[in-house]
């Protein structure tokens, strides 16, 4: 794969690899350091730290006229006005980390004038490369990736992510959580939204969804996506999404239905959707809402089921998606 990589994602490869190496370094010594919650937090950043400064220290040595946007130290370094952006995340997955949970990842990518052009997502724990150059496709290592072909969402692997930060909203999205597991085959929260997207491209899941994300969490993910053939966007189906907070990935079917089913729950749904939702959390219990709306799980299923199909073609649901809601206020 190196031959014909884009040079400026053979540098990206080059930093993801050196962050990956201080990483699993680092992952033989955290069993020691689990004795308090202070030691594991300070070992935390500073493996984080360290491999940032390594990734960024990659970077700008090859090409010291680009701007960074990082996890850890935000925009201070780089350059400020530069149309190159390197949007990086060091250590996706930090309490899996923590717990010698093997699911976490080096997430790297280059944004050009506000859109991403290169991307890498390095999973040291398998020794994987995922990286992508805009138009020339999707690949782990040296083989070429695409989404799932699976297009009916009851057969479909779906990941996701749960709200942990203290006044996250927990109640609507156990909703949105529930609607999706009664829909799907499986629901699984590996916990690390970069190689989540990675494996939506490789075709290991079927889609993903997750509020609460950051740009370094999305950026090099949702350009494996759409490099892989898939979509990625809010859940009103706007592809412009790297900085609203909210995403959902999955090739064109299911993100359709997906986009169908999590839609009404997006910031930027219409007042009529926002409604029923908030009339969905304060009734009693889980049941059917009194107005009969179609949050009841085994109404949605033939609901959904018959919109997506009438849609027809691989880019209806996101054009539909986008005809019902209005845009989203940048």
């Amino acid at each position: 794969m190196s031959s014909n990589l884009h040079p400026m994602l053979n540098v990206a490869v080059k930093a993801a690899r050196a962050a990956g190496a201080l990483i699993n370094r680092a992952a033989l010594d955290v069993e020691a350091v689990r004795v308090s919650v202070k030691q594991t937090n300070d070992f935390v950043t500073e493996v984080d730290k360290a491999a940032e400064a390594a990734i960024i220290e990659t970077l700008l040595t090859a090409y010291p006229g680009h701007g960074i946007l990082a996890e850890e130290s935000g925009s201070e370094h780089g350059a400020k006005d530069s149309e190159f952006v390197w949007i990086i995340d060091p250590l996706d997955g930090t309490t899996n980390f923590i717990h010698g949970f093997p699911f976490y990842c080096v997430s790297i990518a280059l944004s050009v004038r506000g859109k991403v052009e290169q991307a890498v997502v390095y999973d040291p724990n398998r020794n994987d490369i995922y990286s992508a150059s805009k138009g020339r496709g999707s690949y782990v290592n040296d083989r070429r990736i695409r989404v799932g072909k699976r297009t009916r969402l009851q057969e479909c692997l779906i990941s996701t992510g749960f709200p942990y930060r203290p006044g996250d909203k927990l109640k609507p999205y156990l909703n949105m959580l529930g609607e999706v597991m009664s829909q799907c085959a499986g629901v699984r929260r590996p916990g690390a939204a970069a190689l989540d997207l990675a494996h939506v491209a490789a075709g290991y899941t079927d889609g993903f969804f997750e509020t609460s994300l950051q740009p370094w969490d999305v950026a090099a993910g949702s350009l494996l996506i759409t490099e892989a053939g898939g979509l990625i966007g809010n859940f009103t189906g706007e592809a412009d999404f790297i900085d609203h907070g909210e995403c959902v990935a999955g090739n064109p079917r299911i993100y359709g239905q997906l986009v169908g089913t999590l839609g009404k729950y997006s910031k930027f749904a219409g007042a009529g959707d926002k409604a029923s939702v908030r009339q969905a959390l304060s009734g009693a219990g889980d049941e059917t809402p009194a107005d009969g709306s179609e949050e009841a799980a085994p109404a949605a299923k033939p609901t959904l089921k018959a919109k997506r199909i009438k849609a027809g073609s691989a880019a209806a649901p996101e054009a539909e998606a986008a005809q019902q809601v209005p845009d989203a206020p940048f």
